[in-house]
């Protein structure tokens, strides 16, 4: 096999590697979010993914050691709103620079719908969600949901997602 251009680095899927690796993946930008017993956190989360339009299916996975992660299990619902390219600060304070346990919605508009998730009042779309079911994934769990309700925002048309790549937020160049 012939091979032109850069030269490929193999290395053992240790923690930093994989780390490493999985930075030039490509994603989106999330706040996932729920509320039980008069609690409500949320967290910025890379790892949403659209499973089925029918059924109409979802799928994020949360750290289990995370206080959202506790809220979707005690309550089996969440929301998630996607956001868009100027939302970076709502990203970095969803994503634990302050305390785990910090009101991190404190000053937000939010608003909700069946499932009772605070969801964020602006951003590009948003997703009000039942868990169907829960798989291990190591120090994660992936949770299978079906979307009870989505829509997008009036403007969201005329905006950029918020994009995270190589340890950085990125923009999205129309060409």
């Amino acid at each position: 096999m012939k091979t032109s251009g850069s030269t490929k680095i193999i290395v053992s899927p240790d923690p930093d590697n994989l780390r490493a690796a999985l930075r030039f993946w490509t994603t989106g930008i999330t706040i996932v979010a729920a509320s039980h017993a008069d609690v409500m956190h949320g967290m910025t989360v890379n790892s949403f993914t659209s499973l089925s339009l029918v059924p109409p299916l979802v799928s994020i996975s949360l750290e289990k050691v995370t206080r959202t992660y506790q809220l979707v299990v005690s309550s089996g619902v969440f929301a998630a709103t996607i956001l868009s390219e100027d939302q970076r600060s709502l990203s970095d304070r969803f994503a634990g620079l302050d305390s785990e346990q910090s009101n991190r919605f404190e000053g937000l508009e939010t608003f909700t719908l069946g499932t009772g998730s605070p969801i964020l009042s602006q951003g590009l779309a948003f997703f009000d969600c039942r868990v169907l079911s829960l798989h291990d994934a190591g120090t994660h769990t992936v949770f299978i949901s079906e979307v009870a309700a989505c829509g997008r925002f009036s403007d969201s048309a005329d905006q950029q997602p918020l994009v995270y790549f190589n340890r950085g937020y990125r923009k999205i160049v129309k060409s």
